[in-house]
């Protein structure tokens, strides 16, 4: 707890005309509000917490900070600010101690594999003996809890609540995905990474980021500030392939470099692997010793993805026996090339592949995997990053027999507009087999229908959610549930 005066100074705000109080909470949905709270108001892309002051008021707050005048009189101080959300960013940390400093955050960026990585980590630090907690894109879990993720990184508010709690539950590692717009958009303001590692940068979020080269500056901020802590041994992990990894390691502070990639002159390369439809093996030459094993997912990005959660381990010094006997233990994490089986003689993958880099990467395995032909179905979604939309039409169409264009979340786009900007890309509409099917149960039933032994159909865009956005209103749908219950449909019965 701090006084209300104490989180003023810290502000810059002169405290000497209000009334100093004991501040039992600080938040930002008036909801949870409880006595004794700071109520700061943000506004947001929907809601705006100026509007809810009142009930803030009535559910105990003692005083409030606001960015614009309010719209009711209070009885309790209005404390005015530039910005609310910036002083959220500085009050919050600060307020709750810093928690990230009482433990050792694992951060993991890059445009994919975060959940892959994160998830591998997550079960080797486990398999050590060690109380782990995960933040991540599904979820965020520790000490038998159990919460859904509405972000890939929580926001600030959010993000300090659940460090507090963490650390109460005797919780040691946090490993934590790091998204772009979390570091852009400073949520992680007042928390202190112990490892930061980068799996990739291939075009994504420009909807945010305006271009390129701002969307690698923002994917290096968790690797510049990485310092700032004080916390001693601090350790950077990049992947050697990717074209940005230069400027990552220019711009990082870290005490201690590891460096990683498929065949290179790196700490952590790979000596050899075989991939099979649901698993592959794989030989990783490390600092510390080789490890070799048969692990139950297969791909050319989860070898990266391994590769990356081997270095994380061995910066915090994991055994590589325990390290070996999680990698032959660890299955796919829901939603990444996940495969649906309901006894037909042809594959069905489901993959949250929606970037180009990502959708390149699970199409090459698919094709390096797959006897008969490679029939793709995605789509793009709306309100986001359009210029990606004809590339990755591009790359299924050089990449796959077949392709159907369908609709991901169109959120408040129109969807047909959408596949028009997808379809710009198939480059030779003449002789490619394509479909453009707006209605993605729809869409995923005609691949079904069009699949014949030793072929694949990879449904890409979505992977684990189980939801899809139309304009206001968001429905269930899960790829997996669609795709089984189309196999069903046409006759095939799980074994």
């Amino acid at each position: 707890m701090k006084r209300l005066a104490e989180l003023l100074r810290f502000l810059n705000i002169d405290s000497s005309k209000i009334r100093d109080e004991i501040v039992s909470d600080v938040v930002c949905d008036s909801r949870k509000v409880s006595p004794g709270a700071l109520f700061i108001c943000v506004s947001g892309h929907t809601v705006d917490g100026h509007d809810f002051v009142k009930q803030a008021e009535q559910n105990g707050a003692i005083a409030v900070i606001a960015e614009k005048s309010l719209s009711c009189g209070l009885d309790i101080p209005v404390i005015m600010v530039q910005d609310t959300k910036s002083a959220m960013q500085k009050i919050v940390p600060f307020f709750f101690d810093y928690p990230s400093r009482k433990m050792k955050i694992i951060g993991v960026t890059g445009t994919n594999g975060k959940t892959t990585t994160t998830n591998i980590v997550y079960n080797i630090l486990e398999n050590a003996g060690h109380n782990v907690a995960l933040i991540g894109t599904i979820d965020i879990k520790y000490a038998g809890k159990h919460i859904k993720s509405v972000n890939t990184t929580p926001d600030v508010m959010e993000l300090q609540h659940v460090l507090v709690d963490m650390h109460l539950c005797g919780i040691e590692y946090v490993v934590m995905e790091v998204s772009s717009h979390a570091l852009a958009l400073e949520r992680i303001d007042g928390c202190y990474f112990d490892v930061a590692v980068l799996t990739n940068i291939t075009q994504d979020h420009l909807d945010l980021h305006k271009d390129f080269e701002s969307y690698v500056h923002a994917k290096g901020l968790l690797f510049s500030d990485i310092s700032y802590s004080g916390k001693k041994n601090t350790f950077d992990i990049i992947n050697y392939d990717d074209p940005s990894s230069g400027y990552i390691k220019k711009v990082s502070t870290a005490a201690n470099h590891l460096s990683y990639s498929l065949n290179g002159n790196t700490d952590i390369s790979v000596l050899s692997y075989n991939l099979h439809l649901d698993s592959m093996e794989v030989k990783i030459k490390t600092p510390v010793g080789t490890i070799e094993c048969l692990v139950s997912t297969t791909g050319l990005f989860n070898i990266y993805n391994i590769m990356s959660a081997v270095a994380v381990a061995i910066s915090v010094g994991v055994d590589l026996g325990v390290v070996k006997k999680t990698l032959e233990n660890f299955r796919s994490v829901d939603g990444r090339f996940e495969l649906v089986k309901s006894g037909q003689p042809f594959a069905v993958v489901v993959d949250y592949a929606h970037t180009p880099d990502g959708l390149e990467n699970v199409l090459l395995t698919a094709r390096a995997v797959t006897k008969g032909r490679l029939i793709t179905v995605f789509g793009c979604g709306g309100n986001r990053d359009a210029t990606k939309r004809p590339i990755m039409a591009s790359i299924a169409e050089e990449n796959s027999d077949i392709v159907i264009l369908t609709s991901d979340n169109p959120r408040k786009e129109e969807p047909m507009k959408i596949l028009s900007d997808v379809e710009k890309g198939i480059k030779n509409k003449q002789q490619t087999i394509y479909f453009v099917i707006p209605d993605r149960k729809t869409a995923i039933q005609k691949a079904i229908e069009l699949a014949k032994a030793e072929d694949m159909v990879m449904i890409a865009g979505k992977g684990h959610e189980t939801y899809q956005i139309l304009n206001d209103k968001t429905i269930d749908f899960d790829d997996r549930i669609v795709a089984f219950n189309a196999l069903k449909e046409v006759g095939y019965v799980k074994d």
